[in-house]
C-alpha cells in the first residue's frame, strides 16, 4: 500500500513538506518553513510539526528537495538534527540547505542529483528529478516510481517558454511518465485563481531596460534575493549601461556571492562597489540591489526609506519594487510606498507597472497543461491556502476526472493508494511550531496568547515591602507600568492608593504566606483599576520581606 502524508503546505502558503510511504519505508518531499504574522510577537520561524517522522524515525530513507526556498527547505535542520537521513538536491539547492545548515552548526550527508538522472532512495523508490522553471536555479519537481505505482510531484513552477536561463519545465519527461501511467499528480496550486498566463520573466528584462534608459538619477530595486534568475538579468544589463551594483541586506549579498562561486552569475568583479561608496559616484552611474521589497521593516529597502545607513534618496531617484505583497502585507508594503514617495523618490511597482514583477507559479492554464499532459488516475492539489486547492481541483475536474480522483487533502491527512484507487483512511499528527530567533525555544500557544495579552493591556509590576515579624505593611504596593496609555499611568497613584485600602484588610495570618500576599496583591491592583478603567492589564506581584 502506498500513503500520500502532506504534514504542511496544504492550506497555507509555505511550510510545504510532505511524506510517500510504501512497504515500511517513507520518503520526504520537502522542509519548508514559514514566517509569521504581525500578530505573533516574539515569533520568527513556524516549522511543521514532525512528530510522525520522528516516532518512525527508522521509516524515514531520505529527503528531496525540490529548490532552494526557505518555504521548502528552511525546516531542514530542525528536522535533521533529529532524525538524521540523506539529503538531495540539485547543485545550488543543497548550497542553499548547506548555508541554513552551518548557521546552526549542524553536518548533513548530502547528495548531489541531476535532473533525468534516477537514483533509489531506500529499497522500495526510484526517483528522478526533472528540471523545472521557477524564479531560482535548479528547481526540479520528481517522478517517485514505487512498487504500487508512479507519483509525480511539481514542485514549484511555472511554462516559461523562454526563461531567462534557457531551462525550460521538462514537460515532455512529465509526458513521457504519463503515458506509462501516474497512479497520483501532486500540483503546484499557488496561482490557481489566475486565468491569464504567467508571464515570462522576458517581460521583466525588457520592462527594466525600458525603465533603466529613461532614468537620469540612482536606481534601487528591491526584490527577493533568491531570484535569482532576475538579479543575473538585471547585473548583465548594469554591465551594458555602465552602472555600478552595489549589493545591501545580508542575504542579497550571500546569495549572489553563492550565485558567483557555483557559476550560476558570470559577471566581473569590477561590476561591483561596497554601498559605503555609492555617494562617491555620480547617481546615473550607480544601482543599489537590494532586499525588502515586501516592507520588512529592517530589510534594506526600509533603510533605503528612513534615510538611515550610508545611502540616501535624492528627489528623483528611481525605486523599482520587483515583486507582488505577499497576502497580509499589503499594507507595510503601501506604507513603504508612502515613504519612498515622500524622500522625492519616482517609485515603480506591480499595480502601475505590471512588467516589473511575473511569477514563478503556473495560472490556471497552465496548470491545467500538466493535468492534460500527465493524465493521473488521482490528483491532490499541493502548495497553498485553502481556496487556491479548491481552484485547483475545480480544474481537474474541468479536465474531465471524476470526483473519485480529485482528492482534497489537508495537514496531516493520510490518503491511501490500494490496488489503483485512493482514499482517504486517517490522519498523523501535523501542526505548526513556533520558534524563537535562534531556533531552540518553542513558543508554545499559551505563550503566545500571552504575549498578545500583554501587547495589548500593557503590565503593571506590583511591590508591598512587609515587616518579617509581624507581617505589617511597610510600604506599598508600588506600582509601575509598561505598555500603558498616558491615563492609565496618570491613575497609578490612585490605584495604589485604592489596593493598599483593600490589601491592608488582610489578616496577619494571610500575610504570612507568600504564594497568598501575591495572589491578593493582584487581585487588589486589578479590583481597584476596575474602579477607573475598563483594560485589565497584567499584573506582576513581588514581595519583599525586611
Amino acid at each position: 500500500m502506498l500513503h500520500i502524508i502532506p504534514l504542511g503546505g496544504l492550506g497555507e502558503i509555505g511550510l510545504n513538506s510532505l511524506v510517500v510511504a510504501c512497504r515500511g519505508e517513507m520518503l520526504l518531499i520537502d522542509a519548508g518553513l514559514m514566517f509569521p504574522s504581525e500578530g505573533m510577537p516574539g515569533v520568527d520561524i513556524i516549522i511543521p510539526d514532525f512528530t510522525h517522522l520522528k516516532q518512525n524515525a527508522a521509516q524515514l530513507k531520505g529527503v528531496v528537495l525540490t529548490h532552494g526556498h526557505e518555504d521548502h527547505l528552511g525546516a531542514l535542520p530542525y528536522l535533521l538534527n533529529e532524525v538524521p537521513v540523506p539529503v538531495y538536491g540539485t547543485r545550488f539547492t543543497l548550497a542553499m540547505a548547506r548555508h541554513r545548515l552551518n548557521e546552526l552548526g549542524l553536518e548533513a550527508d548530502l547528495r548531489e542529483i541531476e535532473p533525468r538522472e534516477p537514483f533509489s532512495v531506500g529499497s522500495h523508490f526510484k526517483v528522478e528529478a526533472s528540471r523545472v522553471t521557477h524564479t531560482v536555479p535548479d528547481a526540479v519537481g520528481y517522478i517517485v516510481r514505487t512498487p504500487e505505482g508512479t507519483v509525480i510531484h511539481t514542485g514549484d513552477f511555472k511554462l516559461d517558454p523562454d526563461p531567462i536561463d534557457g531551462l525550460r519545465t521538462d514537460l515532455e519527461r512529465w509526458g513521457e511518465a504519463g503515458e506509462q501511467g501516474v497512479l497520483c499528480l501532486l500540483s503546484d496550486s499557488t496561482n490557481s485563481e489566475l486565468t491569464e498566463e504567467t508571464g515570462s520573466e522576458r517581460v521583466v528584462e525588457e520592462t527594466f531596460e525600458r525603465l533603466f534608459r529613461g532614468a537620469t538619477g540612482r536606481i534601487v530595486v528591491a526584490l527577493f534575493s533568491s531570484n535569482l534568475h532576475r538579479v543575473r538579468h538585471l547585473l548583465s544589463l548594469c554591465e551594458r549601461l555602465g552602472r555600478k551594483v552595489a549589493l545591501q541586506g545580508r542575504s542579497m549579498i550571500r546569495n549572489v556571492e553563492m550565485a558567483r562561486e557555483l557559476g550560476y552569475l558570470d559577471v566581473p568583479d569590477s561590476l561591483f562597489i561596497h554601498l559605503d561608496t555609492v555617494s562617491q559616484l555620480a547617481p546615473h552611474r550607480v544601482l543599489v540591489l537590494t532586499t525588502g521589497a515586501q516592507g520588512e521593516p529592517r530589510a534594506g529597502l526600509s533603510q533605503l526609506a528612513s534615510g538611515d545607513g550610508p545611502v540616501r534618496l535624492d528627489p528623483g531617484d528611481l525605486v523599482v519594487l520587483s515583486s507582488r505583497p505577499i497576502p497580509g502585507n499589503e499594507r507595510s508594503v503601501g506604507a513603504l510606498i508612502d515613504q519612498l514617495q515622500w524622500r522625492g523618490a519616482k517609485v515603480a511597482y506591480a499595480q502601475l507597472e505590471p512588467g516589473v514583477h511575473v511569477s514563478g507559479h503556473a495560472s490556471r492554464p497552465q496548470q491545467r497543461r500538466v493535468l492534460d499532459l500527465v493524465k493521473p488516475r488521482h490528483f491532490i492539489p499541493v502548495h497553498g491556502e485553502g481556496r487556491h486547492l479548491h481552484r485547483h481541483l475545480a480544474t481537474a475536474r474541468e479536465a474531465g476526472m471524476e470526483p473519485a480522483q480529485c482528492l482534497l487533502a489537508q495537514d496531516g491527512d493520510v490518503v491511501s493508494f490500494e490496488a489503483g484507487r485512493g482514499r482517504f483512511s486517517g490522519s498523523v499528527p501535523s501542526g505548526r511550531i513556533l520558534k524563537d530567533r535562534f531556533g531552540s525555544g518553542v513558543v508554545t500557544p499559551d505563550t503566545l496568547q500571552e504575549r498578545v495579552k500583554l501587547s495589548e493591556t500593557g503590565m503593571v509590576a506590583a511591590v508591598v515591602v512587609l515587616q518579617r515579624d509581624n507581617q505589617k505593611l511597610v510600604a506599598g504596593p508600588q506600582l509601575s507600568g509598561q505598555g500603558l496609555n498616558l491615563d492609565e499611568q496618570v491613575l497609578l497613584p490612585r490605584v495604589a492608593q485604592e489596593a493598599r485600602s483593600i490589601f491592608e484588610e488582610l489578616s496577619p495570618q494571610l500575610r504570612g504566606d507568600d504564594a497568598l500576599v501575591r495572589e491578593e496583591l493582584t487581585r487588589a491592583v486589578r479590583r481597584a483599576f476596575k474602579l477607573y478603567t475598563a483594560r485589565r492589564p497584567l499584573v506582576v506581584p513581588m514581595v519583599v520581606r525586611v
